[in-house]
């Protein structure tokens, strides 16, 4: 009786170790303990448990079965502990190639932060719970309180529990529409692991990235809201009516001074008659030559001939600006182009951001995505579009060169005098710490460029980032006074006190433009790579100062991605305010700024749109969650705009196709080359 104990015991323990973890896991994490999809859990801890079990019971000495076992657990507690720690630096859990991906450069640029969450007591008691397993395993193993080698029916019964427990978690993600859709047209690493758990999610994953659906494009007709604004049909205006004997002259119409602007289709002749219409390839001129393109409006070619400088900064976004702690930002965030509903999603950190800023598509590969830009035909950025023009072009970063592997990917951007970041000539300005300086970068750098004109340069700042503390920052230290006296706890103000060196950088910036006489033909962008998601890291789930910085609790993805963008030239402050009131993100900045500064590109390519066009706005990120002027989608549920408007399912339904269609367009964009493909059948010059 009690050796039969003793193997049912050995059976179990992997399986229960592994529920263990998963509900480590979500105390840990913040995550709810009971959900819908706990049983996909419970049954994906039970089929890997199993299998487990076979090789810890291969030899004929239990000692020996005892050290398998224990490695065996150690292994398995390696990924819980590894999304662990990411989740408390990021906020957000990275899939395999973005944990891969980054995995080195995070380990050599980031040691101080990671020894900060590993070596201190939390991180202490995480990672003694998750190594306790393989500890038990291993004293019960010298001690011969496990089994011998299992004989021939244990092992088949452990093997066909397994398959049963597969079946059961194939059938219960097929059988419910929710789980199905998560599993396969939605499916997101960080909703994946949300719903079922890690074990599914680090499989589900491997099963997207093995088996990707780039296929299979959905046609959608968006039906019209009732409540649906539409635009009257054009009158004829009735001929003036006289009277007999009145001899007052009809009005004239006074002679147009310049011709009246017609809008044009913002597309390229692009023949998609004569290409593939086989494989991924041909799926994705399929779906391109369905695609309705925007028009030119009436500031298309606004910036046309007007030199670019663009930014990435570091963890900038709400609560940066303001009046009196940051006039220059303020002066440029009003003066310039306002957007008051603008977003920037956290996908896989600054790298997934820079990609989505300068790609304009989200990364579909995680933090594999820019790397995989590397030997592709980057044609549509800004880059190459202005390089095209005639622009002198440089990047810019004030880290490690070869930080994500920068020195590969920024030098295929289209910038003809390639990148510069510490390592290959940015040190010669800017001086070792954590983290450098940007106001050093700008004044070292724009020597380079400020007499090139028309000049095109890209920066992605670093001064911005965390941690926020006098001790670990230098940013933070340099700029404590200056925030010492606001309202806000420490952490608060120590991310303002960073943001101060990208103010101290616009207003040298403005001030040599300005002493050039060049401010009028130049342009500035600023967007924020990610929120600042460094803010919290003591409490589960906890958005304590993120809320405190932006105001108002932090309820959902979407609202902690809201963030700012600008778009300032000095020919904007002689004009009437351009206000972008509609649902604007990242996606969008490529398209309007190619629109703006008359670029020959095909809307249609683009995922995002220009934000003056006639296209509808819409708000996406990698989870499938979107945003309308209707109304907000996260998480399956949705949130009409107004508690008086009335939107019907089919328009949920739709909008989540197009939504479907876009990242699936992106991922074959990025794993087909599409625009090299594109480039190589002389379809694009």
């Amino acid at each position: 009786m009690k050796k039969n104990l003793t193997h049912i015991f050995s059976i179990a323990f992997f399986p229960m170790v592994l529920i263990y973890f998963e509900v480590l896991f979500r105390i840990f994490t913040g995550g709810p303990l009971g959900q819908n999809g706990t049983w996909i859990t419970l049954a994906s801890c039970l089929a890997l448990g199993l299998v487990c079990y076979l090789p810890a019971s291969l030899c004929a000495k239990g000692k020996r079965n005892g050290i398998i076992s224990a490695v065996i657990c150690f292994v398995l507690a390696v990924p819980y502990l590894v999304e662990y720690f990411i989740s408390r630096q990021f906020k957000l859990f990275y899939d395999l190639n973005t944990t891969f991906g980054g995995a080195s450069d995070a380990v050599g640029g980031f040691t101080a932060e990671i020894y900060r969450l590993i070596f201190c007591w939390d991180g202490f008691i995480k990672i003694t719970l998750y190594l306790l397993p393989a500890v038990i395993a291993l004293v019960l193993g010298l001690k011969k309180k496990l089994p011998a080698k299992s004989d021939w029916q244990k092992r088949v019964l452990a093997a066909e529990g397994a398959v049963l427990s597969l079946l059961v978690i194939i059938f219960a993600l097929n059988a419910s529409p929710d789980f199905s859709l998560l599993a396969k047209d939605h499916y997101s690493f960080q909703n994946a692991v949300d719903t079922f758990g890690l074990i599914p999610g680090v499989s589900l994953d491997l099963k997207h990235i093995i088996l990707p659906n780039n296929d299979g494009f959905e046609q959608v007709e968006i039906p019209v809201i009732p409540d649906m604004p539409t635009t009257p049909p054009p009158t004829t205006p009735e001929p003036p009516v006289t009277t007999p004997g009145d001899t007052t002259p009809p009005p004239t119409t006074p002679a147009p001074t310049e011709p009246p602007f017609v809008p044009e289709p913002n597309q390229l002749d692009i023949d998609f008659s004569a290409l593939t219409t086989k494989g991924t390839v041909g799926s994705l001129n399929t779906y391109v030559a369905s695609l309705e393109p925007s028009m030119t409006n009436e500031y298309t070619g606004l910036f046309e001939g007007k030199n670019l400088i663009f930014i990435t900064a570091e963890a900038f976004g709400l609560g940066v600006i303001d009046p009196v702690r940051t006039p220059t930002l303020y002066r440029m965030a009003t003066q310039g182009m306002q957007f008051t509903d603008y977003y920037q999603a956290d996908i896989a950190g600054t790298t997934g951001g820079e990609y989505q800023t300068i790609f304009g598509m989200p990364p579909t590969s995680g933090g594999m995505s820019f790397k995989e830009t590397a030997g592709n035909n980057n044609y549509f950025t800004l880059g190459s579009q202005l390089n095209r023009l005639g622009y002198w072009g440089r990047v810019y970063h004030n880290n490690d060169y070869t930080f994500y592997s920068r020195h590969r990917t920024h030098k295929n951007l289209g910038y003809n005098h390639g990148y510069i970041g510490m390592g290959n000539g940015m040190e010669e300005y800017v001086k070792e710490q954590w983290p450098a300086s940007d106001l050093e970068m700008f004044v070292g750098s724009i020597g380079d460029y400020i007499d090139m004109q028309p000049f095109n340069v890209y920066y992605m700042t670093v001064s911005g980032h965390s941690n926020y503390t006098r001790y670990g920052n230098n940013m933070v230290k340099k700029h404590w006074d200056r925030v010492a006296d606001l309202d806000y706890s420490d952490p608060v103000k120590g991310y303002l006190a960073c943001q101060m060196e990208l103010e101290d950088s616009m207003t040298f910036l403005l001030a040599t433009l300005e002493s050039k006489g060049i401010a009028d033909d130049t342009v500035i962008v600023i967007t924020g790579d990610h929120f600042p998601y460094g803010l919290d890291d003591d409490t589960p789930g906890s958005r304590k100062y993120l809320s405190e910085l932006y105001g108002y609790p932090i309820t959902n993805s979407m609202v902690q991605d809201q963030n700012v963008l600008i778009i300032w030239s000095g020919c904007l402050e002689k004009m009437d305010p351009i206000v972008v009131d509609e649902p604007t993100c990242s996606l969008d900045i490529l398209p309007t700024l190619s629109n703006l500064f008359g670029t020959a590109y095909d809307s249609r390519l683009f995922v995002g749109r220009d934000v003056f066009s006639d296209t509808d706005p819409l708000v996406f990120n990698n989870n499938y969650d979107w945003k309308t002027e209707y109304g907000t989608y996260v998480r399956g549920q949705f949130t009409p705009a107004s508690e008086d408007m009335d939107v019907p399912e089919e328009y949920i339904e739709a909008i989540s196709a197009i939504v479907r269609n876009k990242i699936r367009y992106c991922r074959g964009v990025l794993s087909e080359d599409y625009f090299g493909y594109l480039y190589k059948q002389g379809q694009l010059d």
